[in-house]
């Protein structure tokens, strides 16, 4: 599994591989717990909130949240570059590259 993991990425070192998948990891769960405290800043506890409105709508908060962050803690961790890549493509895929300046790609 990871070898094939290393394959896609482009990337040879075992390190990088648990520095990436680190990022990942990290990232995900700040993204979860930033989120909350934001629901609760703009007016919509989870305590008081439709769990039918509140559940969605963090859902789409952590969107930009995990993208910010992703970015931020591959830099951390000294993986900008791959990151950056990952971001731009995962972008373009969702058919929201237009928010991503490219000059060559």
């Amino acid at each position: 599994m990871f070898s094939k993991l290393k394959k896609r990425w482009n990337i040879t070192s075992n390190f990088q591989l648990g520095i990436i998948l680190l990022v990942f990891s990290i990232t995900g769960y700040t993204a979860l717990v930033i989120a909350k405290p934001v629901m609760t800043l703009i007016g919509l506890p989870q305590e008081t909130t439709n769990v039918w409105l509140y559940r969605p709508l963090r859902i789409l908060l952590i969107f930009p949240i995990y993208q910010v962050l992703i970015v931020a803690y591959g830099w951390l961790f000294g993986q900008f570059r791959f990151f950056w890549e990952f971001e731009k493509k995962m972008l373009k895929r969702m058919g929201l590259g237009f928010l991503i300046k490219s000059s060559s790609s």
